[in-house]
């Protein structure tokens, strides 16, 4: 009567075979392990796993997990088809204080039997996680939405990101410049310009994901949250004279509090 698809009222969507979950998962630890290793190195290591795999399937599989080794390229600097890439602007820059310079990247994060991907803002001079955001998939509305949340707090005089679809779409590129912020992408053969990320990514999988093996997004968005305020408000980083990074974002000092 209403005129509707009957179809797509019952639709249940198919969960991802258990082999591919699982040797996705694999190269999640592999890469996490060794971001600089390509679809060569991760295949070689597969295969002395005894997992029957080529090239072209783990090409694939990173693509879909939104991840490339760390290394030089040639043409790394072209574009995508109608997607506009900016300079790298922090070559010899001194980072002196908060909100001078952003960086944003992907990760993927693994479930019992799925996966998401995770989206972070953070600091580079005090290593604040400044927003977040998990999605299923890598479409820019994600992205977006941890942006807006980070600019409803503060906003930068430079963000960085890689060459990635998402950070070179015009929706991500007209939100920062409505923003009047300066847009820093990667260069060629500037392997490790998003490095604080990188150990972000390396840090949250080491001592949450991996461990606590998630298995639902619910379980998996309360737990990564958890996760992140305890490494923004608790945990000490040896870079920052063993200070957390929301002390060393904020100007204050827990000692100094406990002492009011």
């Amino acid at each position: 009567m209403l005129g509707l698809n009957r179809a797509g009222l019952y639709y249940q969507p198919v969960e991802p075979p258990a082999e591919e979950v699982a040797l996705k998962h694999r190269i999640d630890a592999l890469y996490t392990e060794s971001p600089f290793y390509g679809s060569r190195r991760i295949t070689a290591c597969l295969r002395r796993e005894g997992l029957l795999v080529n090239r072209k399937q783990v090409q694939r599989h990173m693509r879909e997990m939104g991840i490339e080794g760390i290394a030089p390229k040639p043409n790394v600097g072209l574009a995508t088809a109608g997607h506009q890439v900016f300079p790298y602007l922090l070559k010899g820059l001194e980072i002196k204080q908060p909100n001078q310079v952003w960086g944003i990247d992907i990760t993927y994060i693994r479930l019992l039997a799925s996966w998401m991907y995770l989206v972070a803002i953070i600091d580079w001079y005090s290593r604040y996680v400044v927003s977040w955001e998990l999605d299923d998939s890598l479409k820019v509305d994600f992205v977006l939405t941890a942006v807006n949340r980070a600019f409803s707090q503060a906003k930068p005089e430079i963000f960085n990101s890689d060459q990635g679809s998402q950070f070179t779409s015009l929706a991500y590129i007209s939100t920062l410049q409505d923003a009047d912020v300066r847009i820093s992408m990667d260069g060629k053969g500037r392997a490790f310009d998003n490095i604080f990320t990188e150990r972000l990514w390396r840090t949250v999988k080491y001592e949450d994901v991996y461990i606590k093996n998630y298995t639902t997004p619910r379980e998996t968005r309360v737990g990564v949250g958890s996760y992140l305020e305890f490494y923004n408000d608790k945990r000490v980083h040896q870079a920052l004279a063993y200070r957390t990074p929301a002390e060393v974002h904020f100007g204050y000092s827990i000692d100094k509090q406990q002492r009011l």
